[in-house]
């Protein structure tokens, strides 16, 4: 919408104001609708002006023009300067309003930022002591592994383990003293019983539980177990 205001003087104290309401709705004819009103002056009407008006406010401006052509043009510019100082105090409120929210996120950023280093260099003390403590595992499994290496190496050696002495073949009179016998008994056993039941009599007999076995060498040979 477009609003035109241009005087049109009629007497010489007196001047008629013409404003033209001109509609452009979608670029189709353009409409006119005129209303003409008096008002008195006491000095000459300033020079027209071409104001584009919202087409939300036309019904707005019309009730405005009504008040005025009924003299309330004090009362009129009067409330339109408090709405208007209104208006900009809510704006200068919102937009430090603004500010301060934007102050408030940025401090939170900024905290965040510095809980984040902080929880990294947490992190990576931590991870230092934990690799500190591998390390003091690995040793001392290492020094027990040596120290248990050690003592199996000592252990396979004894200067003092003296192999087994093997038995050769006993006399009749030295095999009967090994088994507590006098020779008349030992040999009255030897006639008495079989191969096999002599070696399980002597094996019973012997201090190390050897059997004894005669051969036709005429020595009495040793069974072990």
């Amino acid at each position: 919408m477009l609003i035109i205001i241009y005087p049109t003087p009629d007497t010489p104290n007196q001047s008629s104001i013409q404003i033209a309401y001109v509609l452009f709705p979608l670029n189709d004819l353009v409409k006119f609708a005129d209303s003409n009103f008096d008002i008195s002056m006491s000095e000459p009407a300033p020079k027209s002006q071409m104001l584009r008006v919202p087409t939300a406010l036309i019904p707005a401006v019309r009730e405005l023009s009504r008040l005025h052509r009924e003299g309330h043009t004090t009362a009129i510019l009067q409330s339109l300067q408090d709405v208007i100082a209104e208006i900009d105090s809510k704006n200068d409120s919102n937009f430090i309003s603004t500010n301060i929210n934007t102050k408030h996120l940025e401090e939170k950023l900024d905290q965040l930022e510095a809980q984040l280093k902080s929880d990294r260099r947490s992190r990576a003390a931590d991870h230092q002591f934990l690799l500190q403590k591998l390390e003091k595992i690995e040793t001392a499994i290492r020094t027990t592994r040596n120290s248990q290496n050690s003592r199996s190496r000592s252990n396979s050696y004894n200067p003092f383990q003296q192999p087994a002495v093997s038995l050769g073949p006993f006399p009749h009179e030295n095999l009967a003293q090994r088994l507590g016998l006098n020779p008349a008994s030992l040999l009255a056993e030897r006639e008495k019983l079989t191969p096999s039941e002599f070696i399980s009599y002597t094996r019973n007999r012997d201090p190390r539980s050897f059997g004894w076995e005669y051969r036709k060498d005429g020595l009495y040979h040793p069974v072990p177990q």
